[in-house]
């Protein structure tokens, strides 16, 4: 059906001053990346992009910036230095518009590196566990190499590709990446339970990687008809559609099924994602388009940030000046569940960070950038409680918020507040 190469004869294509795209998450091809960050002396100038990739980034060494600068499209922790070091840029996007620039050109690609499954009977390959602009990148890039793994499942959905769309294969028989969360703390459970609380039945549901997710759904056993319209989905999800309590019966877009476009987990997760149905991956730019989520009626998005001010603006992608991840689909989910007929907008954070210091300020740090805006925010939850801001005033809205910050805390935000305004 095709002829693999080894991942150091594959590689050879890519040259000086070409820009590459590696798909993301749990899907990054791992062989493909050591084998070309290996080429470092031969190459220079090439720019490596993508969201999020789990595991190594040999690329990302900043003794290599003659030869690789990442452009990160969300920033993932191992290569959060390269921003400091001066070996790599960050590119805000909005995860719906990400496929945009490849189809526009915007950003033209001259190699794709995906990871996907073996072929089928019929010549078609899966992409696995993350779709998200992995498609447009095939389509726009001059050059497609793959690399071929017995492991990855076959997810159904738009990430189905004919071997030949392919240019060059690499195959490989190794376990994904996978993450394995734990149970969430004390606080993470109160935070769970007050999320949950927030939950009606028949809700559809949106939500990220992380134990306050996990604390979410694990307090949503006894609810009933909900559905999954999510940018990605882990191991927590995977009892509630056991036990029927995540069905997608009255979703209204893609019905019945669970719907993400890319996944992160445990081995369990793939397994369970492998050639079943009820599960589908498709595209960044449809998962997360504000039109397409928010007719599904009670959609609720729940996300995180690092820290709200008192007017409700909330900083998600940065400490201070200092970038840490990146606005992704934080904005097109807020926004759907906002317009959803009976849909919730929901932040969840801890009340401090784990060295005591507030979440909930006076006025956002210096620098700090702002993802979901005053006007677009609807509920904060801490520890603590919940804060419904829309339709309340600033002034409404301090209160609110202060009520919900840790109590040693309160009284010091309400002091700088109030100088903040008559200073």
């Amino acid at each position: 059906m095709y002829k693999a190469v080894s991942a150091k004869e594959a590689v050879k294509v890519i040259k000086s001053n070409s820009r590459v795209y590696v798909q993301a998450a749990a899907a990054a091809p791992q062989l493909l990346m050591k084998a070309m960050s290996d080429r470092f002396e031969e190459l220079r100038n090439v720019e490596v992009c993508h969201l999020h990739v789990e595991g190594e980034t040999p690329y990302a060494n900043p003794e290599l910036k003659d030869s690789f600068h990442v452009n990160s499209f969300f920033i993932g922790k191992n290569v959060r230095h390269t921003l400091k070091a001066g070996n790599g840029s960050y590119t805000p996007v909005f995860l719906s518009e990400l496929p945009l620039l490849f189809k526009r050109n915007i950003l033209p690609l001259d190699v794709a590196l995906i990871h996907v499954s073996k072929p089928d009977k019929h010549g078609y390959c899966s992409l696995g566990v993350s779709v998200e602009a992995t498609l447009a990148a095939i389509d726009s890039a001059k050059l497609v190499i793959a690399q071929v793994n017995e492991q990855m499942p076959r997810t159904h959905g738009d990430g189905i590709i004919h071997y030949t769309e392919i240019d060059l294969f690499v195959e490989c028989d190794e376990p994904l990446p996978t993450i394995d969360l734990g149970k969430p703390n004390e606080i993470e459970s109160k935070i769970g339970n007050y999320v949950a609380s927030l939950i009606e039945d028949k809700s559809t549901l949106q939500m990220g990687i992380g134990s306050i997710p996990n604390a979410v759904l694990s307090r949503l056993t006894n609810h009933k008809n909900l559905g999954l319209h999510t940018e990605m989905f882990s191991d927590g999800v995977i009892d509630l559609i056991i036990k029927d309590v995540i069905n997608g019966n009255y979703k209204a877009t893609n019905p019945g099924r669970a719907l993400a476009t890319f996944l992160m987990g445990t081995k369990r997760l793939y397994d369970y994602v492998d050639d079943n149905p009820f599960v589908e991956l498709r595209e960044s730019n449809y998962v997360n388009d504000v039109s397409i989520i928010k007719q599904n009626p009670r959609m609720v998005a729940i996300n995180s940030a690092i820290e709200v001010d008192l007017t409700g603006q909330v900083c998600a992608d940065s400490i201070g000046p200092r970038m840490y991840s990146g606005v992704g689909g934080q904005m097109d989910y807020i926004r759907a569940a906002s317009l959803s007929e009976g849909g919730k907008a929901i932040i969840a954070l801890p009340s401090t960070t784990n060295s005591g210091i507030s979440r909930i300020v006076p006025s956002l740090n210096v620098g700090a950038g702002v993802v979901t805006t005053r006007a677009h925010v609807h509920y904060i939850v801490t520890e603590y409680g919940i804060a419904n801001l829309y339709g309340k005033t600033l002034k409404e809205r301090a209160k609110l918020l202060i009520n919900i910050a840790h109590p040693n805390h309160r009284d010091s935000i309400d002091k700088a507040y109030f100088e903040l305004l008559n200073g």
